[in-house]
């Protein structure tokens, strides 16, 4: 058991190592589609939600990025205007300007590393004189397991044993409140240990009418969202609304797990197929931790 042991540790080093060695032209970089910075709040919102992305690359004149933006960007812009009108916002006034960038020469080492650092989903790839040339994020990452693995790495290797619960009966702020304060970007509803649901901060963005506003809500203010075309003509603050419900409302039903003892390739088909970021780990049917693309990243990344 010992030589065994011995064995799969140097195996899964290997598989990590190799990994760690392989270049971006190994993989495809993301030909990232991009706006300017006086593109307004609502037609990026548009953008993202049509493509189904979760960022946008701001370039200027000379196609060089000056800024980027993701759905939490807008969602948190769209809840801290209040009852401002949003019409005149512009993506200039809300983007980050901190960029991450790599050269089409880094490796994928090197950009996993830089992830984990500073925390964050995706890297920009410059090509000559600073031109945007594509985009590098975990899921791409994440996806070098499916043909870069040597051996088995088994996703108890890797998951996060500590994960941030909430009951399906908690409020919606206080949900949303575990997703800011603790710099996460899902919530495992759980009941008696066993995971029934989820809660990402997507669900929180207000890109349609939420099925319990119009359950809920009075019967004229519902008939004016749904016949308003601009969202510029509409109070766009729902945060009133989310005082009165809970995690069951909103929240993803029977969730796609994975077990502690799977393949991190088998969780990375999962996401890649579901079009998620992460999954709980079960062992005999209860939460027993929880595995996502950063915490691949983080695999990769280690010295």
């Amino acid at each position: 058991m010992i030589f065994e042991f011995i064995y799969l540790t140097q195996k899964t080093e290997e598989t990590v190592l190799l990994l760690k060695k392989a270049e971006l032209n190994q993989i495809i970089i993301k030909k990232t589609i991009t706006i300017t910075p006086n593109t307004s709040l609502l037609e990026a919102r548009e953008i993202l939600l049509r493509h189904n992305l979760k960022r946008l690359v701001v370039i200027n004149s000379k196609k060089c990025p000056v800024g980027i933006i993701t759905e939490k960007d807008i969602a948190k812009t769209i809840y801290a205007l209040g009852d401002k009108p949003i019409k005149s916002v512009k993506v200039s006034g809300f983007m980050s300007k901190k960029l991450f960038t790599v050269n089409q020469t880094a490796s994928i080492y090197d950009c996993a590393k830089l992830m984990r650092r500073h925390r964050i989903s995706s890297i920009i790839v410059l090509g000559k004189k600073g031109v945007l040339e594509g985009l590098v994020t975990k899921t791409d990452l994440a996806s070098i397991f499916l043909t870069h693995a040597i051996a088995p790495l088994k996703v108890s290797k890797i998951m996060t044993r500590k994960v941030i619960t909430a009951m399906p009966g908690d409020s919606l702020l206080y949900v949303e409140s575990l997703l800011i304060h603790n710099r996460i970007s899902r919530i495992v509803i759980e009941r008696n240990k066993v995971p029934v649901g989820i809660i990402t901060y997507r669900d929180f963005v207000p890109a349609k009418l939420p099925h319990w506003i119009a359950q809920y809500a009075d019967p004229k203010e519902v008939e004016n969202y749904r016949t308003k075309k601009d969202l510029s003509d509409f109070q766009v603050n729902q945060m009133s609304h989310l005082l009165h419900f809970k995690a069951v409302d909103i929240m993803a039903s029977n969730p796609i797990v994975v077990k502690a003892d799977e393949d991190v390739s088998v969780a990375v088909l999962l996401m890649i197929r579901n079009r998620i970021s992460g999954l709980p780990v079960v062992k005999n049917s209860k939460l027993v931790g929880i595995v996502t693309k950063a915490d691949i990243v983080k695999a990769i990344a280690k010295a």
